[in-house]
């Protein structure tokens, strides 16, 4: 087992992650050529750099969407480990050759936000690539002429693993290629990487990853690169209990890239069954935040019964990410799970006062 520790990116944490920390920090002490492959909206260089030089080629982008994070410290993460004289390592980067786009919109992660300075989501952008982030991405895939493409995000902690109550903290998708959803034979190769993924994090996280949906949108990237033929992965970084730094998150992310970089160096990914990809439970939304019982004991306006489905809205204020509660439901819930739940029946001495305060203000 890799220990991990050795390669976290000290310099990264939190949510909060810009193209100025990855410059003063990462970027600073890279030890390979930076490549400039476009300018965002606002003018930030868009940056890229090349390791390994093997036959085998992997393009992999973070931060497509400004606020999901995880996966661009994660990245961090394994070219630190990449980086050392581990067998593990120089056999990755004697087979492959990797071009890693650690974040493709720095103008939303400055504003934490998921759209770019034009307010325009940049999966799905890829029929018109009206963006200039969108077609500096297309032309590195045009002029890399990738193998494997990774496309890295972020999830919200509303997914649950499958109708279970554990949450999805890693997701994967080989997204479709048309509407039909056919298992071509690049979509049936990204789906035996996930499957090699997976085996490893169950040992980690066991029931806590998720199968992303599918359904078939070719103004989304991943969509979109399938269809060209590359076997493409999708990555969701979700929610680990009480992890909302999600520190934890990021290293079974590590785990994952390993894993799939080890998959793809050894050839060995036609040993996995498509049909083992399958056997990943798909993504519900059955998570809250937080769940409120019998909230009727101290407001007598929500109904005997009735649950409080809450969940956090992450807010940006003076460089730090706050997660500030809002109520997103009130009823039954009884299919609903929460990553925290309070009684207001024996616990309102324990209950935060941001959280007795939504309570009480329902009418």
């Amino acid at each position: 087992m890799i220990a991990y520790s050795l390669f976290k990116e000290k310099s990264l944490s939190g949510r909060y992650i810009t193209m100025d920390l990855l410059n003063a920090t990462c970027f600073s002490k890279l030890n390979a050529p930076i490549v400039q492959i476009g300018k965002s909206v606002d003018g930030e260089i868009l940056k890229a750099f090349s390791i390994g030089m093997g036959a085998k080629k992997v393009l992999m982008w973070s931060q497509m969407h400004g606020n999901e994070s995880t996966t661009t410290k994660a990245v961090w993460d394994m070219v630190n480990f990449l980086g050392t004289q581990d067998e593990l390592a120089l056999s990755i980067l004697e087979q492959c050759t990797l071009m890693i786009v650690p974040m493709l919109n720095p103008d939303g992660a400055k504003a934490y936000t998921r759209v770019n300075s034009n307010q325009i989501d940049l999966n799905r952008d890829a029929k018109e690539r009206s963006q200039p982030e969108s077609q500096a991405l297309r032309q590195l895939f045009q002029n890399f002429k990738p193998h494997f493409c990774f496309n890295l995000h972020d999830q919200r902690t509303l997914f649950s693993a499958g109708n279970v109550a554990k949450p999805a903290t890693v997701s994967f998708l080989s997204p479709a290629s048309n509407k039909e959803r056919d298992l071509t034979p690049n979509r049936e190769v990204a789906m035996q990487v996930i499957v090699a993924m997976n085996n490893k994090l169950q040992e980690l996280i066991p029931g806590q990853v998720g199968r992303y949906d599918d359904g078939f949108n070719d103004n989304c990237v991943g969509d979109a690169f399938q269809m060209a033929g590359v076997p493409t992965i999708l990555f969701e970084a979700g929610h680990y209990p009480k992890d909302y730094q999600r520190e934890k998150t990021r290293e079974y992310i590590f785990y994952a890239l390993v894993e799939a970089l080890t998959t793809i160096a050894n050839n060995t990914f036609p040993n996995y069954s498509t049909s083992d990809y399958f056997k990943i439970p798909e993504n519900e939304k059955l998570f809250f935040d937080i769940i409120v019982d019998n909230a009727n004991s101290v407001n007598p306006n929500i109904e005997i019964g009735h649950r409080i489905g809450i969940r956090y809205k992450e807010v940006l204020e003076k460089g730090a990410i706050l997660f500030k509660p809002e109520i997103a439901e009130i009823g039954l819930l009884t299919e609903y799970f929460g990553h925290e739940t309070w009684d207001c029946s024996d616990s309102v001495e324990n209950l935060p006062a941001e959280i007795m305060d939504l309570v009480l203000t329902v009418s």
